[in-house]
Formats: C-alpha cells, structure tokens, sequence
C-alpha cells in the first residue's frame, strides 16, 4: 500500500516553509520555492527535500516542538519505511513525478528552535540513522497535490538494457 503526501511546503528563502496544497515539480525544485543559502540547499541535486511524518511525531513525543515544514522540507509523507528511503532509492509522488534521493540533508542550525534541548543535531543521519531530512534531484517533473499517492519505485533497469 503507497503512502501519501501530508504536506508541501515552500518559503522564499529560510524556515518554516509553510503549506500549500498543490506544485508543480521541474529539475529546479518545487513552484513558488526558493532556497536563502544555495551552498547548501538547492540546485538540481538538492531540488526537492522530503521528511517522514512519522519522524516528526516521534520527535514530537520526545518533546520537540517540530511541525511539517518547520525544519525546510519541501514534501511530507506518510505511509513509507522511512529506513529504506536512502541515496539512490526513487519515489514516485503523484502521477508522475519520479524523484531520485541523492543525499541526507544536513541539520541547519536555524532548526534549532525547534527542539526542546536546541541540540538539532537530532535529525542527523550520523548521530540519529533513520531521522534526518532527504535530498532528491527530479527525473520525470509534474504536479503534486496534498494527499497524491507516494511509493518507492522500482529503478527502470529495462530501459537502460536496451
């Protein structure tokens, strides 16, 4: 059973980004979004970030004060197994848009607010596996909307056979 997306969110420029219900998605990231930093964010791979909601409830349980969004990613879904959600893995959201997640996203220091202990190194893939934040480039663009399905798809080794 797929997943869905919870939330897309975008900002010009910092966090939170905040909700809207529906983008478009091209190689250079999602409509209406912009990165303040491009060292560090942004750029064809680095174009969309996704976050688990289940991630964000735990910390929530743990007393952290994080909502979607809050900590700069641009898609929030649900329904995945976040510990396979990894470089090289693709997701399809929607109908069409396939993504490619090239990195983990890095804590930023401007999440800090949002955890109790200020210590945002909690999302950090080194420290905590399983919690940070995932970069992606966009292979096939296209429109999403709040509640489009979300999986992980099957790399098209067929047509590279050819």
């Amino acid at each position: 059973m797929p997943g869905k997306i919870v939330q897309i969110s975008v900002s010009q420029g910092g966090v939170p980004k905040l909700p809207v219900v529906a983008a478009q998605v091209s190689v250079a990231g999602l409509s209406g979004d912009r990165q303040a930093n491009l060292k560090f964010h942004g750029g064809p791979d680095r174009a969309v970030c996704l976050w688990s909601l289940e991630v964000i409830e735990s910390l929530r349980q743990e007393g952290h004060a994080i909502a979607p969004g809050n900590a700069g990613e641009n898609v929030t879904v649900t329904g995945l197994n976040w510990s396979e959600v990894k470089p090289g893995t693709q997701i399809r959201l929607g109908e069409t848009v396939l993504l490619e997640v090239t990195d983990y996203a890095q804590p930023c220091r401007k999440n800090m607010r949002w955890f109790a202990d200020r210590r945002f190194s909690r999302i950090s893939q080194t420290h905590y596996p399983g919690s940070s934040r995932v970069y992606a480039r966009v292979l096939v663009e296209g429109a999403i909307a709040t509640d489009d399905p979300v999986e992980l798809a099957a790399k098209a080794t067929a047509s590279l056979e050819m």
